[in-house]
Order: structure tokens, then C-alpha cells, then sequence
């Protein structure tokens, strides 16, 4: 994981920097003329963590989405709606794509697939 390096000369931040001729990734101080060369190349990394109620809420939006296509000859298990939205997505663990189903009874909210 990248961290914030500093200059060991004034403190301040050290910022990455490309060497172009020797092709080598440098953290360089932009107050003095402190480099060093980088020990790692990740020079910046984004993690992000989602709650799985966020994941619940996002599939439950997905039925109020207009632009999706919608089902009128399915019927769903947990609540007996008529009308579910549809998409198609990897399963998690699987190969291919999966065509995921979403119960369009805003209380409900049920999904499958098939």
C-alpha cells in the first residue's frame, strides 16, 4: 500500500516523478533537490468498502430505474408482483453473464436470477 514519504532534508512532502531515461518511478521534493527512487510502484491506491446494506439498497433503486427493461410475464416468489426489472451481470464465482431479476414492488424489493 502506498503512504505519504516526506523529504529527509526539509520535511515537506515528497511527490512521485518519472525518470523518463531510465524509466524508473522517483519521490521528489518540490522545495529542495531531495530524490529518491521508490521502493514500491503503486503510487496511489482506492479502497473502497461497502456495507451490505448499501449493496441491498442499490439493487432495490435498480426497480425504480427507468432506463432498465422490465418484465411483465414474471411473477416473484416473495411478494406475487407481476412486473420485475431485468439486467445482465457476472455472478460473483462464475463464468458468463447472468440474467439477474428485480422485483419492481418498491416494498419488496426480492431479487433472483435465472
Amino acid at each position: 500500500m502506498s503512504e505519504m514519504k516526506f523529504c529527509r532534508e526539509c520535511n515537506n512532502i515528497l511527490y512521485p516523478k518519472e525518470e523518463k531515461d531510465r524509466r524508473v518511478l522517483l519521490y521528489a521534493c518540490r522545495n529542495c533537490e531531495h530524490q529518491e527512487v521508490a521502493d514500491n510502484n503503486c503510487v496511489y491506491r482506492n479502497e473502497v468498502h461497502h456495507a451490505a446494506a448499501e449493496r441491498t439498497q442499490v439493487l432495490q433503486d435498480v426497480a425504480a430505474d427507468p432506463t432498465l427493461p422490465r418484465n411483465k410475464d414474471v411473477r416473484c416468489a416473495a411478494c406475487g408482483h407481476g412486473e420485475a426489472v431485468f439486467f445482465q451481470a457476472t455472478a460473483r464465482g462464475e463464468e458468463g453473464m447472468t440474467l439477474f431479476y428485480v422485483c419492481c414492488n418498491l416494498s419488496c424489493g426480492n431479487r433472483w436470477r435465472e
